[in-house]
């Protein structure tokens, strides 16, 4: 009886110890990276193209524009941030935590809400990452609707996010001969824009 006893209370312990030890387990870099954008919610922060290569030939939509993020909408496993250009409200990405990684989607957007031909393309994150730095290759379905738009060059898009909390968040997008970066200021908050093109009264 006492063998008995002994031995439930040491399973008893053992159980203990390993919940403890699960709780105590560290967050992965895509947990760490996810809770991190999700704690700028309802924050909006001014930004600058750092890189845009090669140098376009054609007018830049990003010339000469105020460039805003805004941490708009933010459930337990998915945050949306719209990015403004000037006056153009139509682009919106849209972090999804899938299991121990994050999905990032392109929300593209008309003024009057319909979605535009090239919306929701993007990927997942293939590799651990860090929980300053989190990249996501196009996945299947991005690249088959970049064939299907006759989008050939947009098939070994990479896209990236990085966040320094209290410094700066950065999105990317890279291939082989582009790369585009734009920069935004964590240091000092602006004043949240209107809503997203399709998104109003959410």
């Amino acid at each position: 009886m006492i063998r008995r006893t002994l031995s439930v209370v040491a399973a008893g312990i053992a159980v203990a110890l390993a919940a403890a030890a699960g709780a105590q387990a560290p967050a992965s870099g895509a947990e760490q990276f996810f809770a991190n954008v999700a704690g700028l919610c309802g924050k909006a922060f001014a930004g600058r193209v750092v890189a845009n290569e090669p140098t376009p030939s054609a007018a830049d939509p990003f010339e000469g524009k105020a460039l805003v993020v805004h941490v708009r909408r933010c459930e337990k496993d998915r945050l949306e941030l719209p990015f403004h250009v000037g006056d153009d409200r139509s682009r919106t990405w849209v972090l999804t935590r899938v299991g121990g990684a994050i999905s990032l989607k392109h929300d593209h957007r008309h003024r009057d809400g319909a979605s535009d031909s090239l919306t929701m393309y993007g990927g997942i994150t293939a590799i651990a990452g860090t929980v300053v730095r989190q990249e996501f290759p196009a996945d299947a379905e991005s690249k088959e609707l970049f064939t299907r738009l006759k989008l050939p060059v947009s098939l070994p898009n990479v896209w990236a996010m990085e966040l320094e909390p209290g410094r700066r968040f950065v999105y990317e997008l890279a291939r082989p001969g582009r790369l585009f970066r734009v920069e935004f200021d964590l240091t000092r908050e602006v004043p949240a824009p209107p809503a997203p093109w399709g998104h109003e009264g959410k």
